[in-house]
């Protein structure tokens, strides 16, 4: 039976996710927005308690979430959001990582193309950036900086929480993409001054198509965020549309299992690190990113002398693994990630991706033989 080892890029729901998202789809099916009847109140209480739920385990009341179809739309809004106030205020200045997920590239291109002068700061080998870096990048005119705090491709854990302390105390706005760290890694460092944190549901054990969008406010001062869609006044006019109860209902749910059982889901996770950590040093293989500063979940390695896209098929019925974003990944080009690092090209074009939760049944005898084979 294969194994899936891609949870990086999704991952399954639970027993406890899919009851009630399947209770919210045929129980209580009402419109939030409904107010003249049973079923919408229902549906309007349910709601209220989940956005409590979620936006308190970050240290915020319910009026700072607002929910949306995932990290990418909660990306584009909070970037293209502050264009307005950007070019009203005449700060226009915009500092990010070149490692950052397309959800966050792509739309700060379309800023540079559109007058916004954007530094895409390269990391260190490790894929690390300091605090020291980035403040050294601000400047006068600097209206907002973006940082993943765990990187999709290699697991690197970025300083948002040091981050944020320094930034608070100016006046530019900080975005943290927190799809892989929200509710499973350092999840209490989110809880920091930041000012806008994206995070998804599938990422976690809840259901695809539902996320969030953390906007915290300053004081009594709100982030000038503008609307990029209109229709309604749902969800702080911000992300009009019909609330999907059952979803929404899907992603507190899976929040709540995930900190109920962290610290289990971290000792397992590392325990099975470890394990596969020494498979990759006893083929002579090398970790892409900083190992000792990294997700305990994402693993991404080169071997010397195999291709990635030659080893995936010859592990295709052992293991669902991949070569990097499942976003870019049908694409077959080289990672933006790993060559912002200065990763040699041969070792990038080996690199493959492994990501897990807890410790799965993965036969690792197979796995060595099949990879050393390849490497004569």
């Amino acid at each position: 039976m294969t194994a899936y080892l891609d949870y990086a890029a999704t991952t399954p729901v639970s027993p406890r996710v899919e009851a009630v998202v399947s209770h919210y789809m045929r129980e209580e099916f009402g419109n939030a927005g409904s107010r003249t009847h049973t079923w919408g109140n229902t549906a309007k209480k349910a709601v209220a308690e989940a956005r409590s739920y979620i936006a308190r385990s970050v240290g915020v009341g319910p009026d700072q979430l607002i929910f949306t179809s995932g990290a990418t739309e909660s990306n584009n809004i909070a970037l293209l959001g502050l264009a307005a106030h950007g070019r009203s205020t005449g700060r226009m200045h915009i500092v990010t990582s070149a490692t950052e997920h397309k959800a966050v590239l792509e739309p700060l291109e379309h800023l540079a193309k559109n007058g916004f002068d954007v530094d895409f700061l390269k990391p260190q080998t490790d894929g690390s950036h300091s605090v020291d870096q980035v403040m050294a990048a601000v400047r006068e005119n600097t209206l907002l900086v973006s940082l993943m705090h765990v990187n999709n491709e290699t697991g690197v854990v970025q300083p948002v929480e040091k981050l944020a302390k320094q930034l608070s105390s100016t006046a530019i706005y900080f975005h943290v993409d927190a799809a892989q760290s929200f509710g499973k890694v350092r999840h209490n460092e989110l809880a920091a001054p930041i000012d806008m944190v994206s995070f998804s549901g599938h990422k976690i054990g809840g259901p695809k198509g539902i996320g969030g969008l953390i906007i915290r406010r300053r004081g009594w001062k709100p982030v000038p965020l503008q609307p990029l869609m209109f229709g309604g006044g749902q969800e702080r006019k911000l992300r009009p549309g019909t609330l999907p109860v059952p979803l929404v209902m899907g992603l507190c749910e899976a929040l709540r299992e995930r900190l109920e059982d962290g610290e289990v889901w971290t000792r397992e996770t590392l325990r099975f690190r470890e394990l596969l950590s020494a498979l990759v040093r006893d083929l002579n293989g090398s970790v892409n990113g900083a190992a000792a500063n990294a997700a305990p979940h994402i693993l991404n390695v080169s071997f010397p002398g195999v291709d990635s896209e030659a080893l995936v098929l010859t592990l295709q019925d052992a293991v669902g693994i991949s070569t990097g974003s499942a976003c870019t990944s049908a694409s077959y080009a080289p990672s933006h990630v790993l060559e912002a690092m200065s990763v040699e090209r041969e070792k990038i074009d080996g690199s493959i991706r492994f990501s897990w939760w807890g410790a799965p049944s993965v036969d690792l005898d197979q796995l060595h033989e099949r990879i050393a084979a390849l490497q004569h």
